[in-house]
């Protein structure tokens, strides 16, 4: 890219395969030009990664110089790296984050990268090392600032930004309206972009199924039995409910994955890839799924434990009835508990089906490949491998993933045997691989 020439929104839209950016992406993307800290308030799923990246880009390509990205979790880090690779610009990233190689990430800050994607903790020992002392910053985004705030992020950001000159340009994005801007900032006053109102995300159709607290569990999966095979989040407050919720399934035969914060990465991964991807149609998550995650349209959201505030209820249900589209969310609630002030106390009561059938699995598979993005391996690649050499039609391959040394790709069950066999003894990109069904 030539320095000093902003690439146009137009460009931007060819790349993505887009007709247009919707309103809220278009309004901050017009006052993002100028110099004064912008607050981006919308709710979950509304498209604010779009809204500041590109602004951010523009704003890149006549300064030469880097922006930093802060975010709450890795895996809102990996979904924001992501997008920036879709818009297909010749600027360097670089993705910090817990549980990634810590040298790795020094060597590529080494390199001075345009843009710098991490979470607090990580960012701020690298702050601590000294490895950004020489990048110059001159952008920085705050992505779900009210989350980092909650999560009690407020030393490690301290100490991000005291390393900061404070002539940065800002950008904050928010789920919700923070009452206080946090004394490290160092600005008090902030232009606002709001497309936050007033009950929104409390449109979608909410209902209470009662239980006793020793049936609650039992009471939870003959719920999830009742969706079948559309696609159902459940909610809990801590990974011990997630784990013992699991283990029930697993006795019933439920094909589910699940999400929290004590799984490995490479598990949390492949759990969102499962989900993403249509090989598992339920996933059982702490409030980590609550919030900027990439998770496909969700029919049923559902609370096993409520959460002790209106916020965390609102991003969960945000999860689903996104964007305008239909979705329900129900409260299991044991007759001893009572429900919280934020809720109706007039909910419609689920009436629970008196037989039980435990939901077909998925008509499609995750498959694993033991090569990923160090192997310079794309999704081209992967669906030429698979229609040549497997014997699968283009239209036979769902979402594939690549991860740095793993792929997953959703196929049709009936079809992995025939995959796995013609493919046995055959080279990806002249490279020898392994493949089987994720575990």
């Amino acid at each position: 890219m030539e320095m000093n020439k902003q690439t146009g929104s137009e460009t931007f839209l060819k790349r993505l395969s887009l007709n247009s950016f919707n309103k809220m992406q278009l309004e901050f993307m017009e006052k993002a030009k100028a110099e004064a800290p912008l607050m981006l308030l919308a709710p979950t799923g509304s498209g604010k990664t779009l809204a500041f990246l590109i602004p951010m880009i523009q704003h890149l390509e006549v300064n030469d110089s880097s922006a930093l990205i802060i975010v709450p979790s890795r895996e809102l880090a990996l979904q924001i790296m992501e997008v920036f690779k879709s818009l297909k610009t010749n600027f360097h990233a670089c993705i910090c984050y817990g549980g990634h190689s810590m040298k790795t990430e020094e060597n590529r800050l080494n390199e001075k990268p345009q843009v710098i994607i991490g979470t607090p903790g990580r960012l701020s020992e690298h702050v601590q090392k000294g490895n950004l002392n020489d990048i110059n910053i001159s952008l920085v985004v705050l992505d779900e600032f009210d989350k980092s705030l909650q999560f009690g992020f407020h030393e490690q950001l301290r100490v991000i930004f005291e390393r900061l000159s404070h002539e940065q340009k800002y950008f904050l994005t928010s789920a919700t309206i923070l009452e206080n801007i946090p004394d490290f900032l160092p600005f008090k006053d902030y232009e606002k972009v709001s497309f936050l109102k007033e009950g929104e995300v409390m449109t979608l159709l909410l209902q209470l199924v009662r239980t006793s607290s020793v049936e609650k569990i039992d009471t939870l999966m003959r719920l999830v039995a009742d969706f079948g095979q559309e696609s159902t989040l459940v909610f809990c407050n801590h990974r011990d409910a997630v784990d013992r919720i699991s283990l029930l399934l697993t006795d019933f035969g439920f094909q589910h994955a699940v999400l929290h914060g004590g799984l490995e990465q490479i598990d949390r991964e492949k759990n969102l890839i499962k989900f993403r991807s249509g090989t598992h149609q339920l996933l059982i998550a702490t409030d980590l799924a609550s919030r900027g995650l990439d998770i496909p349209e969700i029919k049923h959201v559902v609370h096993y434990q409520l959460p002790p505030k209106k916020d965390a209820f609102i991003h969960r249900n945000g999860r689903t009835a996104r964007m305008m589209a239909e979705g329900q969310s129900y409260l299991v609630l044991a007759h001893e508990e009572s429900l919280p002030d934020y809720v109706d106390n007039n909910l419609p009561e689920y009436e629970l089906r008196q037989d039980f059938k435990v939901p077909e699995p998925s008509n499609l598979t995750c498959v694993y490949i033991s090569v990923g993005k160090k192997n310079k391996i794309s999704k081209g690649d992967v669906v030429g491998f698979f229609t040549k050499k497997g014997g699968l039609k283009g239209s036979d391959i769902g979402m594939i993933s690549i991860l740095d040394n793993a792929t997953y790709v959703a196929v049709p069950t009936d079809k992995v045997d025939d995959l796995f066999a013609n493919t046995d003894g055959e080279k990806l990109k002249k490279l020898k691989v392994k493949m089987e069904v994720a575990n």
